[in-house]
């Protein structure tokens, strides 16, 4: 199950005890903010898409969009998420429990600007009822991202 690979990925810090875990999903970003008592903008959703052939997630604020200009400037290409049948094979989590950490190999994370606004986000932590506030340094630590780019836009 990838809620365990990501407690196994914790536990090598010593985190594995802040992951939390509900009796109700949190597979949006609205039911995660229920959930957790939380603004939906301090949900960093994880999204995937394919570029170059190659899998990609990008961890962006609850309350935004991706903004298809910005994004064809970043990486050149359309935006093109992928399928849920491709989801779990290609990242190693299922939509609703997405997320930046234990992924699969060649699977490239890059951070939106729009979660540099908050002290604490809540990404989600391989299940869909699950997630883990992190501050923002501790997510560039542990997500271990490509770079930071802003390709999001207030939805």
């Amino acid at each position: 199950m990838a809620i365990e690979k990501v407690r196994d990925y914790f536990r090598l810090y010593g985190m594995e005890d802040k992951i939390q875990e509900f009796d109700v999903s949190s597979a949006t970003v609205e039911l995660a903010a229920q959930a957790l008592g939380c603004e939906p903008c301090r949900i960093a959703k994880t999204l995937s898409f394919m570029v170059d052939e190659k899998p990609i997630l990008i961890v962006a604020a609850g309350d935004v969009k991706i903004d298809n200009p910005k994004y064809k400037q970043q990486f050149h290409a359309k935006a093109k998420m992928l399928g849920f049948e491709e989801v779990e094979a290609l990242i190693g989590h299922a939509v609703g429990g997405v997320c930046p950490f234990a992924v699969k190999d060649g699977v490239t994370v890059y951070l939106d600007e729009s979660l540099k606004r908050f002290e604490t986000v809540f990404p989600a932590c391989g299940s869909s009822n699950s997630a883990i506030e992190l501050t923002i340094e501790e997510l560039e630590t542990y997500a271990n991202p490509a770079a930071w780019i802003d390709v999001c836009k207030l939805s």
